[in-house]
């Protein structure tokens, strides 16, 4: 068994859970400590029953609950050095013991999970995505890229799902109310996915055997999710990959957990 939840995504906050029958781990706590358990005993699944917490980035969407929930459960906290140092308000919450430090690209495991972070574009300290196999299974974590490059292109293939950014649309994020700094900043080659760019993603990990996909991290001023998912379904059709029987597409929601996905 190996299964994934979005428990939240987007640039409000992102936390998303893995599990298989004797393992429970979240990647990232993004949302405050309370919604993270009301979204986890709303899929019956005790926070205390966690066994780690997985760090990509600094970022307050990212972490706003992650001391608490480690401090509140006791759950290890695994992440890389640059990153923790980078937020010390949470740091002060995780205790010693818990700080489990990972160097990016070092694999290692928590129970039956094995798991390689990977280097991504974007403006944080050390930011990086997952790699996760559960025996021969293998999914994906992929968001907060500037940029697409042919080294994590090689990381994502084989994954059988994957989580994947799909942050802004270009026509939509250029009329937003975002001041121009801001705009360059999702749009330059250290900040966010677009949708396109997500689409093509798709398509060339079709061929390796993705079977699942979920675009995640919408930007709330920037996107929607019916165009995210018409733009990533339009880029397939265009590469001549999309199949319904092929591929299972949805994107995730904001406020929202989704269903249980059995990879």
């Amino acid at each position: 068994m190996l299964n994934f939840c979005s428990l939240y995504s987007g640039s409000s906050g992102n936390s998303l859970l893995v599990e298989t029958s004797h393992t429970k781990v979240l990647i990232d706590a993004g949302v405050s400590c309370k919604k993270i358990e009301h979204a986890l005993l709303d899929i019956n699944i005790e926070p205390s029953s966690l066994d780690a917490i997985l760090v990509t980035h600094e970022h307050i969407d990212h972490v706003q609950g992650l001391g608490t929930l480690s401090k509140k459960f006791n759950l290890p906290v695994y992440v890389n050095q640059e990153t923790l140092d980078a937020m010390p308000k949470q740091k002060d919450k995780i205790a010693s013991i818990n700080q489990k430090m990972f160097k990016v690209s070092d694999k290692f495991s928590i129970g039956d999970l094995d798991i390689k972070p990977f280097s991504i574009p974007h403006d944080a300290a050390n930011p990086c995505g997952f790699n996760i196999w559960n025996h021969k299974k293998k999914i994906s974590i992929a968001t907060d890229i500037g940029h697409m490059t042919n080294s994590i292109l090689k990381q994502l293939e084989e994954s059988l799902f994957i989580m994947l950014e799909a942050n802004y649309d270009p026509e939509v994020l250029r009329c937003s109310s975002y001041p121009f700094h801001l705009k360059s900043r999702i749009s330059g080659p250290t900040g966010h996915l677009s949708n396109e760019v997500a689409g093509k993603t798709l398509s060339h990990l079709l061929s390796s055997g993705l079977k699942t996909a979920m675009l995640g991290h919408l930007s709330k001023e920037s996107n929607f999710p019916e165009l995210a998912y018409q733009t990533v379904f339009d880029e397939l059709i265009a590469n001549n990959f999309f199949d319904t029987n092929k591929i299972q597409l949805s994107v995730a929601s904001r406020e929202i957990h989704s269903k249980l996905i059995s990879i």
